[in-house]
């Protein structure tokens, strides 16, 4: 197979299907039709069409990465069936090169009535792996579940967490090319997730991944490209970042519509509270005199730009005007060390009068992962922030800034009205502020904290 073939080729593919009303109505269909052709009468159908997948279109090359996104009902579960050759498409085609593994519904491909260890053999067996290498492989299989004695169990005893560790320990012992995911990982302890997110990890460095998750997070943070379907089209395909904040933006645009409010975001208006100009040389040098005896790491910081191409969503009842990050002085920074004290600034203009206003942010990496966050609701539980139109509010977090690997960093802003569990985003900002960490000791982790002190004591002769 050709280096430059994609691995997974999706063209023009389409699924219907035939929805009865009452289960006559299948009967009807198989008989009337013929019977009214056959006296030259006009066929009558019994059943309404449902179409799961329309014309849908994509490429996915070796070694990529891609998720799929989109409500329940979008068609994400019958695409990666297709793919997997489980069902069979009204048009259009799902070509796959190269071996394929899949976790698809719960326990899809176990016989309820056998036992976990003979499941394993007639999984493999159907993976394309001989007996010989199954027997090879199977006590690797078994350690990876961790299921125990429940192995010689039939899997129809099985929890929902002990049938995908199985499933998932056989899929990683298959040899496969192209590994399908379907929400399998949202069921199970957190060891064995991290565990089975340590494998796919390793895993991306040899295969091709197809994941399906609902968790926005873990498809920015695995995967490099997302395609956004909606009611069985394709309504974007492009960077994970880009696309699950496109798909969050459309969640909540549906969520105000069902309530019969308007998601359009106004122009920024009112007085924006812009972080002061400073001399960057000058920056330079108190960075310099400041860092820690050992400690490398520089924070650039960019400026707020409220002329930025909308980049976010809400119900525009109020527009965050302004943010910087400042020091303890109230100078806006444009660069530090990490590990220093410092606040973060959100400046809002109120359009509408909202009561029991929220602020937050959330500090993510280059891949959108969320790094770390918080917002105001906690804190004024027990004296609201109310404010009229035409107010501007300004919010303040106060913390230490972590050390950071080498990297470009994005912060999203928030303000809401209502409660933790039940609010109305006013505004939510993509990207509000960047960061750059450059120059920095740190080599493992997502973020780092400074050490106060490290030392080494023998504590026998």
């Amino acid at each position: 197979m050709s280096s430059d073939q994609p691995v997974i080729e999706v063209v023009a593919l389409s699924k219907r299907y035939e929805v009865y009303a009452q289960p006559r109505d299948r009967l009807r269909q198989m008989v009337m039709p013929r019977l009214r052709r056959l006296v030259g009468a006009q066929p009558t159908r019994y059943f309404e069409e449902f179409w799961a997948l329309r014309d849908v279109a994509f490429e996915v090359a070796r070694g990529e990465t891609v998720a799929i996104v989109g409500q329940n009902g979008s068609g994400k579960s019958t695409l990666l069936q297709l793919v997997c050759g489980t069902l069979s498409p009204s048009s259009g085609a799902a070509r796959v090169n190269g071996r394929i593994a899949a976790l698809l519904e719960l326990g899809a491909g176990f016989n309820p009535e056998f036992s976990g260890r003979e499941n394993v053999f007639l999984s493999g067996l159907l993976y394309g792996l001989d007996a010989a290498r199954l027997q090879a492989r199977y006590q690797e299989i078994v350690d990876f579940a961790e299921i125990g004695d429940f192995i010689d169990r039939p899997v129809k005893t099985y929890s929902s967490g002990m049938y995908v560790r199985l499933a998932f320990a056989v899929a990683a012992h298959v040899d496969a090319d192209v590994l399908v995911v379907d929400e399998a990982l949202s069921v199970g302890d957190v060891r064995f997730t991290q565990k089975c997110m340590r494998f796919l990890r390793e895993f991306q460095k040899r295969g091709t991944l197809l994941f399906v998750s609902h968790d926005t997070a873990a498809v920015v943070g695995l995967c490099s490209r997302a395609v956004w379907l909606d009611h069985g089209t394709v309504r974007m395909d492009g960077a994970a970042k880009e696309t699950v904040e496109a798909y969050l933006a459309h969640q909540h645009a549906l969520d105000r519509q069902e309530q019969g409010h308007s998601v359009a975001v106004p122009a920024a208006a009112g007085v924006r509270n812009a972080p002061k100009q400073r001399d960057p040389a000058a920056d330079d040098a108190r960075w310099a005199s400041q860092r820690p005896e050992g400690v490398l790491g520089r924070i650039d910081y960019f400026e707020f730009d409220p002329d930025q191409p909308a980049a976010g969503f809400g119900a525009g009842g109020a527009t965050i005007t302004g943010a910087a990050f400042v020091d303890g002085d109230g100078r806006a920074l444009t660069v530090s060390l990490g590990g220093e004290i410092v606040e973060l600034v959100i400046t809002a203009a109120v359009h509408l009068p909202l009561d029991n206003l929220i602020f937050g942010f959330y500090f993510k990496d280059r891949l959108g992962q969320r790094l770390f966050g918080d917002n105001t609701f906690t804190r004024y539980l027990d004296r609201p922030v109310a404010a009229e139109a035409g107010a501007t509010v300004e919010a303040r977090f106060q913390f230490r800034m972590p050390v950071l690997p080498t990297g470009v960093y994005s912060v999203d802003l928030a303000v809401a009205s209502g409660s933790q569990s039940d609010h109305t985003q006013q505004h939510w900002l993509h990207d509000g502020l960047q960061l750059r960490a450059s120059d920095t000791s740190m080599r493992h982790g997502l973020v780092g904290l400074p050490m106060l002190d490290i030392t080494v004591n023998c504590l026998t002769p």
